[in-house]
């Protein structure tokens, strides 16, 4: 809440669906919500991870202790809103202080209708989620009652199965023009996708059509597009067929293809891969993750709950290529990254599980987009 100096506390709850209770005040909306309990834990960046669409449906624990205190400003949100289903922190800022700042972060939330908590203490409840796993949690400042608000938590539904790419897709296809001279186009399949991605293709003279997760095949290729991209989002990728159906002929046609986070999630199942529920994910902006063919160590911008299955022990043959594990996590070798090449060893797709557009986060992974860029543009020198 904005003015908290003089404005009257409201009490507050939360519980997890293992019946463990914090208590804490009301910050944000007064009300009601559930959500899967995830933890984040960037210092800084707390903007982009609220408008980062692949929060749909869950409640983020900042591990940082201070929050707030840069405010909200005009230029760094990742989409048009919130997406978190609800908020935790442990010490907000009592006014925002940042020459960047146009509002206060209490009262964004408020006005959007995301219910907070604040004053929980946000290390116990990171370490519990972290021995026992992500798991459904309420948040209430609208009663107490801690049984009330359990029962409440064990009846929504879980984050495994869920199919939550066409609730933050865009409605209608919309266009990013290149900027400077036009090198080549891609056709970007938005299943969440955030802002920072198509502005950093475009300053690589790509022009982006961004489509709804809905579109097929014959929409992809009305775009005229030298290649394609799947974007980050929430959800459980075994539980979102058509996106794998549609990489698929992507596939078929050895169209240039990259993908982030839920993207490189969906092309592993593409080509064969089973997905999986991490524990607790990884959710931040400090993971070393190390390239297999170079041994370069990058630190890099997380948010998944879901990994890839894959053999790191060498290659994989399938009906489109050789496909490889090209990236893997310093902290628990999950997979963070894929590669496909053809018969004559040239890289055709490939996918990381982290978030290379750093919004917010490093930059050491800005040279995917480079990458991808010259892909794209190899197809249209040689078309």
């Amino acid at each position: 809440m904005s003015g908290r100096d003089s404005a009257v506390l409201v009490l507050a709850v939360l519980v997890l669906e293992d019946g463990r209770a914090f208590h804490g005040q009301a910050y944000g909306a007064v009300g009601e919500t559930v959500g899967e309990a995830v933890f984040a834990t960037g210092m800084t960046g707390y903007q982009e991870t609220l408008t980062d669409p692949s929060y749909r449906r869950q409640v983020v624990v900042q591990t940082a202790p201070h929050i707030g205190n840069t405010g909200i400003n005009d230029e760094d949100d990742e989409s048009d809103r919130i997406w978190v289903a609800g908020y935790v922190v442990r010490d907000p800022a009592p006014r925002p202080s940042s020459w960047r700042s146009r509002r206060d972060l209490g009262d964004t939330l408020a006005a959007q209708g995301v219910v907070a908590i604040s004053g929980v203490d946000t290390r116990a409840l990171t370490r519990h989620l972290r021995e026992r796993g992500a798991m459904r949690v309420g948040i209430s400042s609208t009663t107490t009652d801690v049984e009330q608000l359990l029962a409440t938590v064990r009846a929504a539904p879980t984050m495994t199965g869920a199919d939550l790419a066409g609730e933050v897709t865009t409605r209608q296809p919309y266009v990013v023009p290149a900027v400077g001279q036009r090198r080549s186009s891609v056709a970007a399949l938005d299943l969440g996708i955030k802002s920072m991605t198509p502005r950093l293709l475009a300053a690589r003279g790509v022009e982006v059509h961004v489509l709804p997760a809905a579109a097929g095949i014959s929409d992809v290729l009305a775009t005229g597009a030298d290649g394609v991209f799947f974007s980050n989002g929430p959800g459980d990728p075994a539980a979102t067929p058509h996106p794998v159906e549609l990489l698929t002929e992507v596939l078929d046609r050895r169209l240039p293809f990259f993908g982030i986070c839920f993207g490189n999630q969906l092309f592993g199942r593409a080509l064969g891969f089973e997905t999986y529920k991490l524990r607790y994910g990884h959710r931040g902006i400090n993971q070393p993750v190390v390239d297999r063919q170079t041994g370069r160590v990058a630190v890099t911008a997380h948010n998944h709950g879901f990994a890839v299955r894959a053999p790191t022990d060498g290659p994989v043959d399938t009906p489109y290529g050789r496909a490889e594990v090209s990236h893997v996590c310093l902290n628990d070798d999950v997979v963070e990254g894929l590669r496909l090449t053809d018969a004559s060893g040239r890289l055709t797709a490939f996918s990381v599980q982290y978030h290379p557009e750093a919004a917010a986060g490093p930059h050491d992974a800005a040279y995917l987009f480079d990458r991808f860029a010259d892909l794209l543009s190899s197809r249209v020198e040689t078309s």
